[in-house]
């Protein structure tokens, strides 16, 4: 098995794929800072990150590091069998918040949604009977469609969070 630091390395380079360059959309909230639009790098947001980074200038490096405090530390993936369900789960926490894809997968496993992951998640969701990735996937897809239904302003984005969880993957 990985070591904690190879299985994130191995896992924000996935991530950062999906995530991009700079972008600056008026549609996605994220781009929003202090009623300003200042936009998004490499999935940074300017709503949470605006008032710490410089967000167009924010380097490959900066967004490592953030990815690792924010949200792969505290969302502890680590001791889930499956690195792709671990992969799925920090890119759903990047793309669409921690507790709420740590919460569908303690959904999916059956253990009470209250976003933390700790042993009984864990175990949850080594032991899931069934295919607990297509499961998370499916659950995702459901999750970006009722979004998109739901705020209408999203729609322009859901193709793209839907081709996103099949790009999901190691190479």
């Amino acid at each position: 098995m990985l070591s904690e630091k190879q299985l994130f390395d191995k896992c924000i380079t996935v991530v950062l794929k999906s995530e991009g360059g700079y972008q600056c959309h008026p549609n996605d909230a994220g781009n929003w800072y202090k009623g300003k639009l200042v936009g998004t790098k490499y999935g940074i947001a300017a709503k949470f990150f605006g008032g710490q980074y410089d967000i167009k200038n924010l380097t490959k490096e900066q967004a490592k590091e953030i990815y690792h405090k924010y949200y792969w530390f505290p969302m502890r993936l680590y001791g889930i069998e499956d690195e792709n369900v671990i992969l799925h789960m920090f890119d759903m926490g990047v793309n669409s918040g921690k507790r709420n894809a740590i919460r569908m997968a303690q959904r999916i496993a059956g253990t009470i949604p209250d976003g933390v992951v700790g042993h009984f998640t864990r175990r949850a969701i080594n032991c899931y009977d069934g295919n607990f990735l297509e499961d998370y996937k499916d659950a995702r897809r459901g999750y970006y469609i009722r979004l998109s239904e739901r705020k209408p302003s999203y729609k322009v984005f859901r193709k793209g969070w839907l081709k996103r969880i099949d790009k999901t993957k190691f190479v």
